[in-house]
């Protein structure tokens, strides 16, 4: 049949299974967005304030949802705004799609009207960008787009379009997409050699990210851990890969882990890498870190092989594959002596006193909300003192509920995300924790929130200071506050009703609860301002490029 090359786009994203996208228009995009109109039955459009919001909430439907994320903007800043968003998801690898429009193509490289070369711009960003000039390219280049960004590691695919291609018509089929097919094992023969290590191994551990999930290929990694009864201590990412209740599951590791998941690094005789990239912020010195230990890593990506730490054996290969050959033949193994000594270490610092405080703390909110929500509810975060709290006290249960952004660490993330789980998961609850520092940055989309009703609960960790980087200044800058005691005069609940949306103050302990079930019982956008100190300080630490042996416990 004959279509525009707007509509072919909007074909190809029902062929792909798409029900959802996110964007704002403009004039380089106007043909798609008439193209959406005609198709607005079929697929939904969320407009949002800002594209930067746009991109953060694709981001948030793919980690919630596991399908595609998909976002649409015009040309110039309506793409560049986006690439905040699009680095977000290429370290996380996150899938997403970005469609940008353009200028007509014979006026391509003339400094055009919002003309941007976001094709070149993305490149490193992305797993593929593409320029369309020609309309019988459209429809391939949007497929091939797909399949790129979840094929092995997943991650963003930008698309760009210049005007002209989306009005041009042009013959277009239908078709059935090609299936993303996971990475068959690259060195099998290894597989014995880290069985060999497990069963010689006293002191297991496990140190599980992101692939995990994004591999689908958490009940695997459940009965790998409990064949292997090894200690599960996780990634930002990887957090819910296996439920924070299951007594294998430490917690997280890292810069600001639990000194037990520190000690366990510091100790243990093997390290299982799942689908993790040893980022700084876990291994901290990398030649000093798992020192003791052998390394094995589990690994989708040849790149990330040897990339950070030195490993003595890995597995290249789709993490749900490689578990699965890994529990073939492999015996029972118990570990109870270790695993007695990590509770030991769990329970270390039962008995140190809280500094005082005129406010709540901040575990109190996190724990009213493990307290009133369903395992499968959402759990949203910015980044900074806040994320750190949610990834320490937060008891994620079921895997794709704790979206964060892990390796870019965007402030501003949180509010888009929020808004594409919530989207994607209308039967479900969305909570999103944030700082005032990190909800200053896209406060705007509260307009969105409440345009589409969306019921997500704002909880502002409110310390009226840029809490973390304020942290790393007292710790190692002999508490010269530059910058990060803005006071601000920011109302909190005022600017909540001024975008016609619910607003609470919390300032008491006793008033945590009911705030949080008022919130649940009215069914809509709310944001509650959670007042805390502003020294209270996220602990442990263990200090950038050092290891638990000089962890820091108190400030």
């Amino acid at each position: 049949m004959k279509l525009t090359g707007a509509d072919i786009i909007c074909e190809c994203l029902l062929e792909q299974g798409v029900d959802t996208v996110f964007g704002y228009p403009g004039g380089a995009a106007l043909n798609t967005y008439d193209a959406l109109y005609k198709y607005r039955d079929r697929i939904k459009h969320v407009l949002t304030a800002h594209e930067q919001g746009a991109s953060h909430a694709a981001d948030g439907y793919a980690r919630s949802t596991g399908k595609t994320g998909v976002v649409i903007t015009t040309s110039g800043p309506g793409a560049t705004n986006i690439v905040t968003g699009i680095a977000t998801a290429n370290i996380d690898s996150i899938p997403i799609v970005a469609i940008t429009g353009n200028v007509n193509t014979d006026q391509l490289g003339r400094d055009s009207f919002q003309e941007v070369d976001i094709v070149n711009i993305v490149k490193p960003i992305t797993k593929g960008s593409f320029l369309v000039k020609k309309v019988e390219d459209l429809a391939p280049t949007i497929r091939k787009a797909f399949k790129l960004a979840n094929d092995g590691r997943k991650g963003p695919v930008l698309v760009d379009v210049p005007k002209d291609i989306t009005a041009t018509v042009t013959d277009f089929e239908a078709i059935v997409p090609e299936q993303p097919q996971r990475d068959e094992i690259g060195n099998p023969d290894s597989i014995a050699r880290v069985q060999a290590l497990i069963r010689k191994s006293r002191r297991p551990m496990i140190y599980a990210g992101g692939g995990i999930i994004s591999a689908d290929a958490c009940e695997e990694f459940r009965q790998f851990a409990e064949l292997i009864d090894a200690p599960v201590c996780c990634s930002l990412m990887g957090l819910g890969c296996l439920p924070a209740s299951h007594p294998l599951c430490i917690g997280n590791i890292g810069m600001h882990g639990g000194y037990e998941t520190g000690m366990i690094t510091a100790a243990c005789d093997l390290i299982i890498a799942v689908g993790a990239r040893f980022s700084d912020r876990v291994a901290g010195d990398r030649e000093k870190f798992g020192e003791q230990a052998k390394i094995v890593q589990l690994e989708i990506d040849k790149a990330e092989i040897n990339k950070n730490v030195k490993v003595d054996e890995y597995v290249l290969g789709d993490a749900k594959l490689i578990l699965k050959a890994l529990l073939c033949g492999m015996e029972q193994q118990e570990h109870n002596v270790w695993l007695a000594k990590i509770d030991e270490w769990k329970h270390r610092f039962d008995s140190a006193t809280k500094p005082y405080s005129d406010y709540p703390f901040p575990e109190e909110f996190i724990e009213a909300v493990n307290k009133l929500k369903h395992d499968d509810d959402i759990i949203a975060t910015d980044v900074g003192q806040h994320q750190m709290w949610v990834a320490q006290y937060a008891k994620i249960e079921n895997e794709k509920t704790l979206l964060t952004s892990g390796g870019m660490g965007t402030m501003g993330f949180g509010m888009g995300a929020a808004i594409g789980a919530q989207v994607s998961h209308p039967d479900k609850r969305v909570f999103l924790f944030t700082g005032d520092g990190s909800f200053h940055m896209n406060l705007n989309e509260l307009v969105t929130m409440k345009s589409y009703d969306l019921p997500v609960i704002v909880l502002i960790m409110n310390n009226t200071v840029l809490g973390m980087v304020r942290q790393w200044q007292k710790l190692f800058y002999g508490s010269r506050f530059s910058q990060t005691d803005p006071h601000r005069a920011t109302d909190f609940v005022k600017l909540a009703n001024a975008f016609g949306v619910e607003g609470m103050r919390v300032t008491k302990s006793e008033e945590i609860e009911p705030a949080i079930k008022k919130a649940l019982e009215m069914n809509t956008t709310v944001v509650i301002d959670c007042c805390i100190s502003p020294d209270v300080n996220v602990l442990p630490m263990i200090p950038p490029g050092k290891t638990v042996n000089e962890i820091v416990t108190e400030m």
